[in-house]
């Protein structure tokens, strides 16, 4: 019986051959947290009685959640991070740098068959790169922290198989809430997906980021996407480092498969208050809203940022509707400013944030009033996720909040391409 990918990454992580069910020890490749787990991170660490972390190369901490502070203690916690870096002489990524999913592969930090772990729940993003990459909770990260490794219980494996035709107007973020909405909050709990299929081939870099970013949201412990030749292209423009691509076995044993036709697609939303209960955009089209937010680790990218500008181009925000947006990372705020993409989205009316987070944690930037309704390109919609628990959040893709943003209303986005 053959291995599937996640097999394969962490059998050659703990130097043998284990399969699902098993219990190992395995070497980290890259490790890191955020200005929101880090504090923990620092404090578990000092607790070890450890003085040095196990290579100053392979851990960052990213501040992001809260940027630029929001308060007094925020400030504080912020200093404290960077006073840690700065004596373990290891990688920081200040205020304005991005969102830590975003600036971490940009560095060039991940690699196809690379194990990574975060003090972040959606480190399954770096997926996309054919990576195992998961979160893990502040003490396991301190552990990391003391001697490079952790211990991983190999999960079980899901192969999706998408297939079809992409139609117009339906993107990465719509195919992943239909998937979440098919399978349930719970369908995947502690399950290695592994994406496949002629849809893969058809999807750009950032799409499938979308789509691993979101795995956790259907329970996964990661999201894997094979490597092609989209994948070393994109590697090549951010590292000159070596690696070695790794694919599953002919044979390997999947727990399930699950195909998904996605030639009738139409855009998806997710309705308050979980991520799973999705629905046809036909089914909450005229809703109004309060607010629209772009942005985020999910749909916080050029590519995003591009879709939503040439709906928006040459049109107005709603009057009364909050446009708020926030590039993932400096790089891309820079790429959108050059190319007149966020001069587009302001002279719309769109409120452009600093790289990072912004409202999506509800720590700071964009909180909703009472009883305001959202439309958010993020990957939550929990309760309280944007900093008010009466407040409610739809989900969808950056057409549909760009559309929306017009119209004042939950919009289908086709109308304006």
């Amino acid at each position: 019986m053959g291995y599937t990918i996640a097999e394969k990454i962490l059998s050659q992580h703990c130097g043998k051959k284990i399969k699902a069910g098993d219990v190992a020890v395995c070497a980290i490749d890259f490790c890191f947290s955020q200005d929101g787990t880090s504090e923990l991170v620092i404090d578990s660490f000092r607790s070890l009685g450890k003085k040095e972390i196990f290579n100053r190369s392979k851990f960052a901490i990213v501040i992001d959640h809260s940027t630029p502070s929001p308060n007094e203690a925020i400030s504080n916690i912020h200093q404290k991070l960077r006073r840690f870096s700065q004596a373990q002489d290891s990688l920081l990524f200040d205020l304005g740098c991005g969102v830590c999913h975003q600036v971490i592969p940009e560095a060039g930090l991940v690699l196809p068959g690379n194990l990574v772990v975060g003090a972040d729940s959606h480190t399954c993003t770096y997926g996309a790169l054919n990576a195992f990459s998961c979160g893990l909770g502040s003490t396991d990260i301190a552990i990391v922290l003391a001697g490079g490794k952790n211990w991983f219980r190999v999960p079980e494996t899901i192969k999706i198989i998408l297939k079809g035709k992409i139609p117009s107007g339906v993107t990465a973020k719509d195919i992943i809430l239909h998937i979440i909405g098919q399978l349930g909050a719970n369908g995947c709990t502690y399950k290695s997906v592994e994406f496949c299929g002629p849809v893969v081939d058809k999807l750009s870099m950032a799409g499938r980021f979308t789509i691993s970013n979101m795995v956790v949201e259907m329970g996964a412990k990661c999201g894997i996407f094979p490597a092609d030749q989209k994948t070393i292209q994109w590697l090549k423009k951010h590292t000159k480092k070596k690696f070695k691509a790794v694919s599953a076995d002919k044979d390997a044993h999947y727990e399930e498969v699950k195909e998904f036709n996605l030639s009738r697609l139409s855009p998806q939303v997710a309705r308050p208050h979980t991520v799973d209960n999705v629905v046809d955009i036909k089914k909450v089209s005229g809703k109004k809203i309060d607010v629209a937010y772009l942005g985020t680790c999910t749909n916080g990218r050029l590519e995003d940022l591009t879709a939503a500008a040439k709906i928006l181009k040459g049109r107005q925000v709603k009057p009364g509707v909050n446009f708020v947006l926030a590039p993932a990372s400096r790089q891309i705020y820079l790429q959108a400013a050059q190319k007149g993409i966020l001069e587009t989205l302001s002279r719309s009316g769109a409120v452009v944030l600093s790289p990072g987070c912004g409202p999506c944690v509800g720590t700071h930037a964009g909180v909703p009033a009472d009883g305001q309704t959202v439309i958010s390109t993020a990957n939550r919609n929990f309760r309280g996720r944007m900093g008010n628990p009466n407040a409610a959040i739809y989900l969808a893709s950056p057409l549909t909040v760009a559309a929306s943003a017009i119209a004042g209303r939950i919009t289908d986005p086709r109308k304006y391409i």
